[in-house]
C-alpha cells in the first residue's frame, strides 16, 4: 500500500489530506473537511487535471488570453498547448467565445478577454 499526502485546493482552507492506494486504487481518504476535498484527492491521485491558460495570436499581431473551460488531464497539457499555439484568430472576439472546440474530450478553449 502507498500513502499520498496532498493539500486540497478546492477552497482557501487547504486541508491536509492523506490518500491510501492499493495497486493504484483508492482505499481511503482522510483529512478532508468536506466531500469536495475527498473527490479532489481521489481525482488528483488517479488522474490529475488542470485548467490550461495561455494566449493565442490575433491576425494583427496582438495576443489574446485564453483558457480551457474545463480541466484537462496533466498528461495532455502539451498536446493541448500544441493546438493552442497553432491557432490564429481574427478580431472581433468576445469573452467566452469558443476558439477551439473539443480540444481535449469535452473541454473547449475559450477567450478570456474581448478584442476588437
Amino acid at each position: 500500500m502507498e500513502t499520498v499526502k496532498l493539500t486540497c485546493i478546492e477552497c482557501p482552507v487547504g486541508c491536509a489530506i492523506e490518500v491510501v492506494l492499493d495497486d493504484k486504487k483508492v482505499v481511503s481518504v482522510a483529512g478532508n473537511g468536506c466531500p469536495r476535498g475527498k473527490l479532489y484527492a481521489e481525482n488528483e491521485v488517479v488522474c490529475p487535471k488542470r485548467v490550461v491558460t495561455s494566449t493565442v495570436k490575433v491576425s494583427d499581431g496582438r495576443l489574446l488570453p485564453v483558457k480551457t473551460d474545463k480541466p484537462v488531464a496533466k498528461t495532455e497539457i502539451f498536446s493541448v498547448m500544441e493546438k493552442i499555439n497553432s491557432v490564429t484568430v481574427s478580431a472581433p472576439v468576445r469573452i467566452g467565445d469558443v476558439l477551439i472546440p473539443a480540444v481535449y474530450e469535452d473541454a473547449n478553449v475559450v477567450a478570456t478577454a474581448d478584442i476588437d
